[in-house]
C-alpha cells in the first residue's frame, strides 16, 4: 500500500532528474557520461532530448548501434505488437516464430542479392561475444591456437576480443597476459613507405621467424575506435589471397561498419571479398535492442551442439525490430545511395574545414557516414567535441590519442540536420583552432 505523504515531505518526481545519483551509486567506469554531463530523456530519429527539454543532434548514433535513428515508427509498431500478444521474449536457441522470420528474411534480401552462403549463428548479444565465438571456431576448424590482428585494432572488452584490440589501456584492464595473438601493420600504417604486407608474408614463409601458424586473421575494414582508419580495397584483396595461401580463415569484424555504415550491407562488399567468417552486431537489430551474429561458410560449421551458447542468444525482440529494419531499408538500395552521397557531402565539408583551419594540421579521414577530422594536436579533437556539445551535438573522439574527432550520424540524418552538425562542427573547430 502506497504511503501519503506527511505534511512537509516532498515526494520525489520518478527518474533521476540530476546527474547526482550517478555519482553516488554507478561505478568509475562510466564514461560518455563525463562528456555529457546532462541527463537524457526521450529520442527519436536524429535528436535526444535532455529533462530540462533541450534537443540535442545525435552524431553518435549508440557508437553505432542506431544506425536508422532513435525509435524508428517502421520498427516500433511491430516490436509493441508483438509484446502486446505475449510473444516470446526469451527464447535461448529455441525456434520461434520471431526467429524463423528474421532467419527467412536476412536470407532473402541480405545473403541471396549478394551471392553468400553463410550459416548463421546467435552467439549471444553483443559483438565481443560474436568476437569470442570467431576466434574459438577459427582455432577449432584449423587445430591452430595463433591469431593475427591488426595495429590500432578494436575487437571488444572481453578477453579474447581484447587479445585481439590495440589499444593499450583498454588491454592494460585485462589484468591477465593477453596471449595467443600477434599483430600486424594495417593499411598504410607506414605511411606508403612499405609494400603490402612485407613483413607479414615474410615472416609466414622464413621457418626461422618464430611466428606460430596462425589460426586466423580478424579485421575492421574501416578501424572505427582505433581513428577513422579505411583500408584500401586492393589491400584487402591483398590480405584475402594472403589469408588463402596460408590456410588462414579470415574474419571481418563488421560489428560497427556493416549494416550500411559505410554504404552497402557489409563493410567488405566494396572489395569483393568473401569472409570465412563475419561478426555483426550494433545496428543489426535496428532499434538499439541487444543482438548479435556470427556468419560461418558451411564448410567451417563445425561447431557441436552447445559448444558455444549464451543465455540471451534468443533475444526474440530483437529479431523482430532486426525484421522489420530489413524489410523497410534494405528492400532496396536507396539507403545505401543515400548514406554514399551523404558521406561524399561530408568529406566535401570535412575538407573545407581543414583547409580553413591549417594550422592545425587536419587530416580527413573516413568512409561512407564514418567520418573524423584527425588533429596534429590530439587535444583539440577533444576540445571540439567539447565546444560541438555546448552547442547541442553529440560526438566522440577515437584513435590511439583519442586524436580523430569522430562520427557516425545515423543514416537516416535528414539533409537539413546534416548540415546543422557540419555547421556545428565548423564553429567548435574554428572555436578550438583559432580562438574565435
Amino acid at each position: 500500500m502506497l504511503e501519503t505523504p506527511t505534511a512537509g515531505t516532498t515526494r520525489r518526481a520518478p527518474g533521476a532528474r540530476s546527474e547526482t545519483v550517478f555519482g553516488e551509486l554507478e561505478s568509475e567506469v562510466r564514461s560518455y557520461c563525463r562528456n555529457w554531463p546532462v541527463v537524457f530523456d526521450t529520442a527519436r530519429g536524429s535528436r535526444l532530448t535532455d529533462v530540462d527539454g533541450r534537443s540535442y543532434l545525435d552524431f553518435f548514433a549508440g557508437a553505432g548501434a542506431l544506425n536508422y535513428g532513435h525509435n524508428p515508427p517502421a520498427l516500433k509498431k511491430p516490436l509493441i505488437d508483438y509484446l502486446t500478444r505475449d510473444g516470446v521474449t526469451h527464447g535461448l536457441d529455441m525456434y520461434t516464430t520471431a526467429k524463423g522470420e528474421f532467419l527467412e528474411t536476412f536470407r532473402d534480401l541480405v545473403l541471396e542479392p549478394r551471392n553468400l552462403d553463410y550459416r548463421i549463428q546467435f552467439p549471444g548479444p553483443t559483438g565481443a561475444n560474436a568476437v569470442e565465438s570467431a576466434l574459438k571456431l577459427a582455432r577449432k576448424v584449423t587445430g591452430r591456437e595463433a591469431m593475427i590482428n591488426f595495429t590500432n585494432a578494436f575487437h571488444g572488452m572481453t578477453l579474447g576480443a581484447l587479445s585481439v584490440t590495440g589499444n593499450s589501456m583498454k588491454r592494460g584492464g585485462a589484468g591477465v597476459p593477453l596471449v595467443h595473438a600477434t599483430p600486424m601493420p594495417f593499411d598504410n600504417y607506414f605511411d606508403g613507405t612499405v609494400p603490402d604486407f612485407l613483413w607479414f608474408e615474410r615472416l609466414l614463409q622464413d621457418q626461422g621467424s618464430s611466428l606460430n601458424e596462425p589460426a586466423g586473421v580478424i579485421v575492421e575494414t574501416v578501424q572505427g575506435e582505433g581513428g577513422i582508419n579505411p583500408a584500401r580495397i586492393e589491400w584487402l584483396q591483398g590480405l584475402a589471397e594472403l589469408c588463402k595461401k596460408h590456410g588462414m580463415l579470415l574474419i571481418v569484424d563488421d560489428v560497427q561498419m556493416g549494416v550500411g555504415r559505410t554504404g552497402p550491407f557489409f563493410s567488405f562488399e566494396i572489395a569483393g571479398i568473401e569472409p570465412d567468417i563475419v561478426t555483426v552486431s550494433k545496428s543489426i537489430s535496428g532499434y538499439g535492442l541487444p543482438m548479435a551474429l556470427v556468419l560461418i561458410k558451411p564448410e567451417i560449421d563445425q561447431w557441436s551442439p552447445g559448444e558455444h551458447n549464451g543465455t540471451f542468444r534468443g533475444h526474440n525482440p530483437a529479431f523482430v525490430t532486426a525484421t522489420a529494419a530489413l524489410r523497410e531499408f534494405w528492400s532496396d538500395d536507396a539507403l545505401e545511395r543515400s548514406t554514399l552521397a551523404k558521406g561524399e557531402h561530408v568529406d566535401e565539408a570535412f575538407t573545407r574545414i581543414a583547409t580553413d583551419n591549417a594550422e592545425a594540421g587536419i587530416t580527413v579521414k573516413g568512409r561512407g557516414l564514418a567520418r573524423g577530422l584527425q588533429f596534429e594536436q590530439p587535444e583539440q579533437a577533444a576540445k571540439v567535441c567539447a565546444a560541438a556539445f555546448e552547442r547541442g551535438l553529440l560526438m566522440e573522439t577515437s584513435g590511439p590519442l583519442s586524436e580523430v574527432m569522430k562520427v557516425l550520424p545515423p543514416l537516416t540524418v535528414s539533409d537539413d540536420e546534416l548540415d546543422e552538425g557540419l555547421t556545428v562542427i565548423a564553429e567548435s573547430v574554428r572555436t578550438v583552432v583559432k580562438g574565435a
